[in-house]
């Protein structure tokens, strides 16, 4: 039976490469897409949701999410994404019958949540504000949710702030509300784009993949998430990996604690391994992957697109 998902998503290049393995996946029903303010604005990355679904063929129904954070000023991803969140393509028109009207991303989710029979899992890669607020708004569907799977968080030095990696630090105060929800939740960090890198000679398979693998090669082209000559950062696909192929990964369960002060560590993820706080467990983190077995896998599943 396929397990149903609600994503968050906030396209990007990184995303985009997640989106593709999730909607061709034979394990996972894909129930909605929320696009969610971050990398690039909300505008861009509804937009972006709807690209690819008309490349891909897929009806998925897409609901946009909040156009900013819970309280801070936006920050966007526009020097490693480009200003559409997806330069280098020139994508079909999208298919605008696809949004759901009049619906905000948390009634969306409740919506799904209460009338799917099994268990729900939401799938963030993106800031976490529209789940932070469904999550506020309806505690009562948390029985219905089998567990959250996030792309967010670093166990050591970010890549926005000093600590703090950039979808935790979009919205630190949404991130705080979902870590301290008590659902299950399972975390690949910043540092798990770093083990495995998207070496030349894989984009160069991609490429040869055919019409959507030429895509990913020339997204991949402008991407700015490491370097295309040393090795992209596709973070968001470890986090789609970490849910269909979790074998490849180490875990290690600890407290998660989101620094909401003003300061230098605004935004940080503090990963207790040590249990310094002496608090309860709230999440598992992805601490390490098996890199051959992963490339193998991206590969394989990017296959499944193209």
């Amino acid at each position: 039976m396929k397990k149903p998902i609600i994503l968050s998503t906030d396209p990007g290049i990184d995303d985009a490469v997640a989106i593709a393995i999730l909607l061709f996946s034979k394990q996972l029903d894909v129930k909605l897409i929320a696009a969610a303010a971050g990398n690039v604005g909300i505008d861009q990355t509804l937009n972006n949701v709807l690209k690819l679904e008309t490349l891909f063929k897929k009806e998925i129904p897409v609901v946009p999410g909040c156009s900013r954070a819970l309280i801070k000023h936006p920050i966007d991803a526009v020097a490693v994404h480009g200003k559409s969140g997806m330069d280098g393509y020139d994508f079909p028109e999208p298919n605008q019958d696809l949004i759901l009207e009049n619906k905000i991303a948390p009634v969306a989710f409740h919506e799904v949540v209460t009338a799917t029979k099994n268990k729900v899992t939401l799938v963030g890669i993106a800031p976490l504000t529209d789940i932070a607020l469904y999550l506020r708004l309806y505690p009562e569907d948390f029985s219905q949710i089998e567990e959250i799977i996030i792309m967010g968080g670093s166990i050591g030095r970010g890549n926005y702030g000093i600590f703090s990696e950039f979808n935790i630090a979009s919205d630190p105060e949404a991130a705080k509300i979902v870590f301290e929800s008590g659902l299950k939740i399972r975390v690949a960090p910043l540092e798990l784009g770093m083990q495995a890198k998207i070496k030349p000679e894989i984009s160069e398979k991609i490429k040869n993949l055919g019409k959507v693998g030429a895509m990913f090669y020339s997204l991949f082209k402008r991407y700015r998430g490491g370097s295309f000559a040393t090795g992209l950062k596709i973070y968001d696909a470890l986090a789609v990996a970490m849910l269909l192929q979790p074998d490849m990964f180490e875990f290690v369960a600890t407290h998660v604690e989101i620094v909401t002060q003003a300061g230098f560590t605004y935004g940080a993820s503090l990963m207790d391994f040590n249990n310094k706080l002496q608090q309860s467990n709230n999440a598992l983190i992805g601490t390490k992957v098996d890199v051959d077995q992963f490339i193998e896998w991206f590969i394989n599943a990017l296959k499944k697109a193209c």
